[in-house]
């Protein structure tokens, strides 16, 4: 990453925060729409921080800082819009016909939002300065900004892949010239989704992580769907309900055992670290002291509104900790953000310590989901913002201005789509929202009990010796044609660091390049969609 020249001056100002704040409500309804119609939701910050870019240079002369203090307050409603969708609409799965308490759903939604702020705060510096993750997705947005601002060759390459993937996607996608994967037949009549998704974002993904964290990845997609699924059921030693249920609680119990094992070893070690500095204001405008009244005030709106009680209240502010941490060792690593199964890492252990209901449940992982959505997308910014080296203070008062009115706009939209299509919509062909249906089946238990505590011991077991085991436990758990295509963008990159080493930089572009494409046309497809212009 070239960095040597940053343009300097002021970084929070008034229209950063007008033009940051109006794009937060489009970019916040759009995503609530794509989250529940598509059950995928495409990082917005490429999208962002180009329109962030173009909005402040039509407007006069701007800077780096001004811009990335825009594209994070215009992006935090993104996944806060995520954390909602992938979790709440299981209640009218999980219950059809059934109303939702929006009064409830608002609380969930603007309470895991400052949980999501207050946590940020906490664990920014040491994600991105101490341990220095490369949140792929914000060095891609960095290295944009730097190239749109400079022009050039590394420009031209820059735009000319980014033009090439939104047309791709846009091929894809909307236009339906061609499918969006190819599936083995063969593997497919075992419960494996052992295929190729044709996807230029995560090839990107995948060189921009490299061979070492993808080849992990990749033998955590050979142990789900061909070692668990296919060679199980092949020797009779199960059925295809059984092979399904090790397989998604063995993945969700190593995505567990990981966070175990960054809480253990990451973050307890460094909580008077962490404190220290937030109670010094280097990471936001909040002092140690308000973030405990904030902190008191949540676990209040809790008890009351969402009908947790107190001991659970507490429970869950302690578990979006944790969560949080997890979303941005993950995001970090992989450039992925599984909220809901954060969300149903937290409601279960809830579960076991109090006697919550099942909506309360829903409530839970709708509280932790929005947090560590809202983390994990900011961590992204941050990364952008540490390497232009824009004031962490002034990105967090964006993230909190944007992430606030989204909370707000995410519960409108849902509240505004139930009302055009009626909640029998949802869990069906128009609004699949397949990850709110994992939070319903999870809501009654875990479905396989030894592969879950399994895969929470190996992982806590192999993250304390520095085993990337977060990409293993994706693998397991997120279908292998995801990986096999990021497998194949860390195989260019081995490639290319082989046989052309000096390719390495331009190959970074053209995997950002790649990201943006696909990311840009995603959300415009959603807002598309989202305003029945599709």
């Amino acid at each position: 990453m070239n960095n040597e020249h940053r343009k300097v001056g002021r970084a929070l100002t008034v229209r950063s925060l007008v033009i940051g704040s109006v794009g937060s409500i489009f970019i916040t309804t759009s995503s609530l729409y794509i989250a529940l119609k598509m059950s995928s939701l495409p990082w917005p910050i490429i999208f962002v921080a180009l329109a962030s870019m173009f909005s402040l240079k039509s407007l006069g002369q701007t800077n780096f800082g001004e811009i990335n203090v825009t594209h994070t307050a215009m992006s935090a409603g993104a996944m806060v819009a995520g954390g909602l969708a992938f979790t709440i609409p299981g209640i009218l799965i999980l219950h059809p016909g059934e109303s939702l308490n929006f009064r409830a759903v608002m609380v969930c939604s603007v309470g895991g939002t400052v949980l999501g702020l207050i946590f940020t705060a906490l664990i920014r510096k040491y994600f991105i300065e101490e341990k220095e993750l490369d949140y792929p997705m914000g060095e891609a947005a960095a290295e944009t900004l730097y190239a749109g601002d400079e022009g050039g060759r590394k420009s031209r390459l820059l735009f000319g892949t980014m033009g090439f993937s939104m047309v791709f996607t846009w091929l894809r996608d909307r236009m339906a010239l061609f499918p969006a994967t190819v599936m083995s037949k063969t593997m497919g009549a075992y419960g494996s989704s052992c295929g190729f998704y044709f996807s230029p974002m995560l090839i990107g993904i995948g060189y921009i992580l490299g061979p070492a964290l993808l080849a992990v990845w990749f033998f955590g997609a050979v142990l789900g769907d061909g070692v668990i699924l296919f060679l199980g059921q092949k020797l009779g030693f199960y059925d295809l309900a059984t092979a399904t249920a090790i397989k998604s609680s063995l993945g969700v119990g190593l995505m567990v055992g990981t966070g175990l094992g960054i809480l253990l070893k990451g973050i307890l070690p460094k909580t008077k670290e962490i404190a220290l500095a937030a109670a010094r204001r280097e990471e936001s405008v909040l002092s140690g002291r308000w973030m405990i009244i904030l902190a008191v005030v949540a676990a209040a709106a809790f008890t009351y509104f969402c009908n947790l009680g107190p001991a659970a209240s507490v429970l869950v502010i302690l578990g979006t900790w944790f969560a949080t941490a997890m979303s941005a060792e993950c995001v970090g690593q992989t450039g992925i953000n599984p909220m809901e199964i954060f969300g149903i890492l937290i409601l279960l252990f809830v579960r076991m310590l109090t006697s919550v209901g099942e909506t309360e449940a829903f409530y839970i992982a709708a509280i932790v989901a929005v947090a560590a959505g809202l983390t994990g997308d900011v961590m992204n910014d941050f990364r952008a913002g540490h390497i232009m080296k824009t004031s962490p203070k002034d990105q967090w008062i964006g993230e909190a201005v944007g992430g606030l009115i989204g909370s707000v706009t995410a519960v409108f939209a849902l509240y505004m789509i139930l009302r055009a299509y009626g909640s029998e919509a949802i869990g069906g062909e128009l609004f699949p929202a397949a990850q709110a249906a994992t939070v319903a089946s999870m809501v009654g238990g875990i479905s396989h009990l030894p592969a879950f505590i399994i895969g929470i011991v190996a992982a806590a077991i192999l993250y304390m010796i520095g085993f990337p085991v977060m990409t293993l436990g994706l693998g397991v758990y997120l279908p292998s044609y995801m990986s096999l295509t990021a497998a194949l963008g860390g195989l260019l990159r081995w490639l290319v660091g082989r046989f052309r080493a000096e390719s390495e930089e331009k190959g970074t572009i053209i995997a950002s390049g790649f990201l943006g494409g696909e990311g840009i046309t995603g959300v415009a497809i959603s807002f598309l969609i989202a305003f029945g212009m599709m």
